[in-house]
């Protein structure tokens, strides 16, 4: 009998769903966790999360989210993530938020790929990538997840303007180069996230 347990991930996208696919099923399925990724086909605002996540709740031992800050939608003026993740939370009904665990990620998934500036240089074929990504990166004090909220500046929007980067195919390809274990050790919230989804099994 298969008594691995059964963790229902909602994310924004296909971007999103191929980044669990590609990193997060292998490594959680050798702890023992299922994992099984379901986009919400972007447009992610407390309405639609509140009756995706009530439906999925019904399918799965546990089910957490994979959403961007910065496309999140009807945020409120000074709305952090930790607000947000509270809200999603209390959009479920009491007695079923214990098997919710709320993500939120800063500021949009793009902005782990900073996490090596070598692996954006190497997927998308262009040295000279590698010290642009690199003066990113140094500007947020080597912090991917403070790349920030702006619809010019966001990481997806600065690898649009500046490269050939196309999201659901060279960011999940991009994550995979550089692997679970940098990308945590860069990437504090995401390292959080992913300890308390370790300690289901």
């Amino acid at each position: 009998m298969d008594k691995r347990v059964r963790l229902g991930i909602s994310v924004e996208g296909t971007t999103e769903v191929r980044f669990v696919e590609k990193l997060l099923l292998t490594y959680l399925s050798e702890k023992g966790i299922g994992v099984f990724a379901v986009s919400i086909n972007g447009n992610v605002s407390i309405d639609r999360v509140k009756h995706e996540l009530k439906q999925l709740l019904k399918s799965f031992d546990y089910v957490s989210t994979l959403y961007d800050f910065y496309g999140f939608k009807g945020k409120a003026q000074g709305e952090t993530k930790t607000s947000l993740e509270s809200k999603i939370s209390e959009s479920i009904e009491p007695k079923l938020r214990a098997k919710l665990i709320p993500y939120i990620q800063m500021y949009e998934f793009d902005g782990l790929l900073f996490s090596f500036p070598e692996a954006i240089a190497k997927e998308l074929q262009d040295d000279n990538l590698n010290a642009w990504a690199s003066g990113i990166l140094a500007a947020f004090n080597q912090n991917p997840e403070k790349i920030n909220d702006s619809t010019e500046t966001a990481p997806s929007k600065r690898l649009e303007k500046h490269t050939d980067y196309r999201k659901t195919t060279h960011g999940p390809n991009i994550a995979k180069h550089i692997g679970l274990a940098k990308i945590r050790g860069m990437c504090s919230g995401f390292d959080a996230w992913l300890t308390k989804l370790e300690q289901l099994s």
